[in-house]
């Protein structure tokens, strides 16, 4: 049963490695590979600084997911981001990503469904995007722990067309859960 809902704002996707992707009409996700069209659909890593280091590795950043509500609150700072801008696939609403657990399965519309991995380690193509906006979605808190809120990614469990309006369903796994880190 599903734990909570929202729904998809946007959809993106890129051909080329670029960091913003552009916004379409719908995208089609893959089993095992990703979002069709797109640069960093694969079964093994596709993002250009894991190729350097270890290209068989399997590639746990199929689906970059970012929630809308990030874009208010980088707009209260001044910085004006749109959907696909940081180089996200899917834009949702309603749901709060960064706190979801790894495992975390998210069923679009009837079909398509996405298991969460973990959270998207921002780099330097950020800062290089808008000034200053790195240090809005990647510091330390207080505590000396890093804090990343660039978006979540994830592998496609379940291929099938995603569009914006489409409902999203909150499937979190069994417990213990495990809180998300980088991949």
């Amino acid at each position: 049963m599903a734990t909570q809902q929202g729904t998809v704002t946007a959809v993106s996707r890129s051909i080329s490695h670029q960091f913003s992707k552009d916004v379409v009409h719908s995208i089609t996700l893959v089993t095992g590979i990703g979002v069709e069209n797109d640069a960093h659909a694969g079964v093994t890593v596709q993002h250009l600084p894991h190729l350097t280091q270890d290209p068989t590795r399997p590639n746990f950043r199929q689906v970059h997911l970012i929630h809308y509500e990030l874009f208010y609150e980088l707009g209260g700072r001044g910085f004006d981001v749109r959907p696909g801008q940081l180089g996200e696939n899917i834009t949702t609403y309603g749901i709060d990503l960064l706190a979801l657990p790894q495992g975390t399965r998210l069923k679009f519309g009837n079909q398509a469904t996405v298991e969460i991995t973990g959270l998207r380690s921002p780099g330097p193509q950020i800062e290089r995007f808008k000034k200053g906006l790195l240090g809005q979605v990647f510091w330390k808190d207080n505590n000396g722990h890093l804090v990343r809120k660039a978006g979540v990614m994830g592998i496609v469990l379940v291929g099938g067309p995603v569009k914006a309006g489409d409902i999203v369903q909150v499937y979190l796994p069994a417990e213990p859960h495990r809180a998300l880190g980088p991949v």
